[in-house]
């Protein structure tokens, strides 16, 4: 028995639509990467792009568990000497929260050209209003804990 490969032209992508209201930030954003890179699909290749588009929804409402929003910090060097920079992660989810699950999804997809082809398809928004009603995104449901 042969290993089905996929190729580019045999992937059908979907919309699928994520509301974040209330789950940890660690479950939304996997949930997000299998979506993304396509590890649900029985037609799953590890080399070919075969995932599908991501909305999440209600960013600004995720919750980080234990201490996390006081004590965990975000940081990014500009490459000049002295430019390591940090934000808490609670100045963060204030100011900027869809950062927050682009910075979680970017960290567990892979570190190639594939995943940043896999990442240009997640769109965030900060309220439960979205612009992609053209495309009839799906549903999912997380499994977490919600307040």
């Amino acid at each position: 028995m042969k290993t089905y490969m996929a190729k580019p032209a045999d992937i059908e992508r979907k919309w699928f639509v994520v509301d974040a209201a209330g789950l940890p930030l660690g479950r939304v954003a996997t949930a997000v990467t299998d979506i993304l890179t396509g590890k649900k699909k029985t037609i799953y290749t590890p080399h070919v792009d075969c995932g599908d588009f991501v909305i999440v929804l209600n960013c600004d409402k995720i919750v980080l568990t234990g201490k996390k929003l006081s004590e965990k910090k975000l940081r990014w060097h500009t490459g000049y000497v002295g430019g390591l920079k940090e934000i808490g992660y609670d100045k963060l989810m204030r100011e900027n929260s869809t950062k927050a699950i682009e910075v979680a999804v970017k960290g567990m997809l892979p570190k190639t050209s594939l995943g940043r082809k896999q990442f240009t398809r997640l769109h965030t928004y900060k309220g439960a209003e979205h612009s992609h009603q053209a495309q009839q995104p799906q549903n999912v449901e997380v499994k977490g804990v919600r307040d």
